[in-house]
């Protein structure tokens, strides 16, 4: 087969399979730059106004668990800051000077906070920022020059060894940060309940092993990745709690 192709028609072929690299690369890079601005400009799930629900834990229709809402039900914390009341799960950013949803962390990376709305597009520019530095990595390792000596080695390879050394670093902190959150979300666990568990008023009478929003790794998957608009905590919490009592 390869006796039928003439030498331009071999060189047409390999270029072809070679330019897509560079491209693809660059999308990547351009999609990951996208996000980045993406997620440091989204809200992050302000509360904008006092969340004036209330959850009844109380069982009702003769002992069956309860699912609405009640106005006559437990009342939520107000913020000492901003004044609103807060959901379950929510907290006050003293950088952000703003109450969170579902409040994660506040990342500098971004200049943002992490909360119910961006979380998702936070993991996702994570994965893809992951892509492009791995793929930066196996580039400075392919281009790295054999030279006699080291001396001659170094001299030659000094920037991109730098490069190299650069991109190794982010590599790490980029992976253990994506690895992180994605065993926190497992579990349905935020970055602020995993750090400040003893400190949460509605954690403090669970013990350090339990969650009472953990509902299996398959489930808190999906809801993390699928579920849209806001999440009423508050049904979930009671509901455990009352299993649990």
């Amino acid at each position: 087969m390869l006796t039928l192709l003439s030498l331009p028609d071999l060189f047409s072929q390999e270029n072809a399979w070679i330019h897509p690299k560079p491209l693809l690369f660059f999308l990547l890079v351009g999609c990951s730059t996208a996000l980045y601005y993406g997620v440091s400009l989204m809200d992050p799930g302000y509360v904008l106004t006092d969340c004036d629900e209330k959850y009844d834990p109380r069982p009702a229709n003769g002992g069956q668990e309860m699912t609405s809402l009640n106005p006559g039900a437990v009342r939520m914390r107000r913020c000492g800051y901003c004044l609103l009341k807060q959901p379950m799960r929510a907290r006050h950013c003293k950088s952000c000077q703003r109450c969170v949803r579902r409040y994660d962390h506040h990342c500098p990376w971004i200049s943002n906070c992490v909360g119910e709305k961006n979380h998702r597009v936070f993991i996702l520019y994570l994965a893809l920022q992951l892509m492009v530095l791995l793929w930066a990595f196996h580039i400075a390792w392919s281009g790295f020059h054999a030279e006699e000596t080291w001396t001659e080695w170094l001299y030659a390879n000094i920037f991109l060894l730098a490069a190299f050394i650069v991109i190794g670093i982010f590599t790490m902190v980029v992976s253990l940060l994506l690895v992180s959150h994605l065993y926190l979300i497992s579990c349905n666990v935020t970055t602020w309940e995993f750090m400040s568990h003893h400190r949460i008023s509605y954690l403090k009478q669970c013990d350090s092993d339990t969650n009472p929003f953990d509902r299996g790794i398959l489930r808190n998957l999906w809801s993390f990745f699928c579920t849209c608009g806001n999440v009423v905590w508050e049904r979930i919490y009671f509901r455990d709690t009352l299993h649990i009592v």
